[in-house]
């Protein structure tokens, strides 16, 4: 068994990569480029601040990245403009190999952007972070530029969450400590170590990021780790703190969505490697409790559990990469 404790020993602070000249002279070294995109649904009141940060420091000052993209689904605000007017490529996610269809979900935009970014290496940043600034860029590129045996890099980071009151300095990352890590703990405790598993930034190398498959919806995240830590090992794993992650607190229903399909995610990645058998077949719709008057009243939901194949198995991908 693998050292379920090796990844504490590629855990950094972004600090470690702030000499951004060093991490051009690298990048330039290895022949490399970088891409980097933001997934956005109705992000109109963020998304210019992001990119105008990232791409002043990170493009004009320092020549890190080669491209900055948009993958959006359809959003029904300004989004797509304001990305446009501060330089983003903007690509609509269902316009993107259309003939295989579209699904609602963040880990659709990621599947989606493999095949219209340039990259050799891909940085994905949510696009609601209100404090955000380039150690979210650069402190994910410097594991993958350092270090070539490094394929796949997470950030963590505080979370405040926001109330009436103002903030707590503490108290995001809800879903993480009551489900994710006592199920990694149980079946895959290499991957307990993560501070932060299903953080939004992350950044990988093409050539592995291009095999693995895609969970469109919540279970984006956890499948990702699972299937890298069976395809190359924990040592392939990265992590690096930012610090702080300021930016909108779910609620406590939206939550219980989130975790009916990280659950679907997880199961059907504990049956493929050999981890549990389900013998029961699972109930495709989230129940929830929902207050009508003097009595409670089932609402059923139905959360995509949709998995994408890897982008290399795609005619159109191997066709444009190879």
């Amino acid at each position: 068994m693998a050292d379920e404790n090796a990844l504490l020993n590629k855990t950094w602070h972004h600090s470690a990569f702030s000499d951004l000249s060093a991490l051009v002279a690298l990048k330039e070294k290895k022949g490399l480029k970088i891409s980097l995109a933001f997934p956005t649904l109705n992000e109109e009141a963020t998304i210019g601040k992001e990119i105008l940060i990232i791409r002043t420091e990170l493009m004009d000052r320092y020549p890190l990245l080669d491209e900055i993209a948009v993958i959006d689904s359809s959003s029904k605000d300004n989004t797509r403009k304001v990305a446009e007017q501060f330089g983003a490529r903007v690509f609509t996610s269902k316009l993107i190999l259309p003939k295989y269809g579209s699904f609602r979900g963040k880990g659709e935009n990621l599947w989606k952007s493999l095949y219209v970014l340039e990259g050799d290496i891909i940085v994905w940043v949510d696009a609601d972070i209100s404090n955000i600034s380039p150690k979210f860029v650069y402190g994910l590129l410097g594991p993958l530029l350092e270090d070539d045996r490094t394929s796949y890099v997470k950030a963590f980071y505080e979370r405040p969450l926001r109330s009436s009151r103002g903030f707590a300095t503490s108290g995001g990352g809800r879903v993480t400590e009551i489900l994710v890590r006592p199920l990694f703990s149980l079946f895959f405790p290499e991957l307990a170590r993560f501070v932060q598993p299903l953080s939004g930034e992350y950044a990988g190398r093409r050539k592995l990021l291009e095999r693995l498959p895609f969970s469109v919806g919540y279970g984006i995240e956890l499948g990702n780790l699972i299937d890298i830590l069976e395809l190359e090992g924990i040592e392939a794993l990265a992590q690096v703190d930012l610090d702080m992650r300021i930016h909108r607190n779910q609620s406590t229903e939206a939550l219980g969505k989130m975790s009916y399909g990280i659950l679907n995610t997880f199961f059907e990645r504990a049956e493929k490697y050999g981890k549990s058998r389900l013998l029961a077949e699972l109930g495709d719709r989230h129940l929830s409790l929902e207050r009508y008057e003097a009595e409670h009243r089932i609402v059923k939901t139905e959360i995509s559990v949709v998995e994408r194949p890897p982008m290399i198995e795609i005619p159109e991908y191997r066709a444009k990469f190879r």
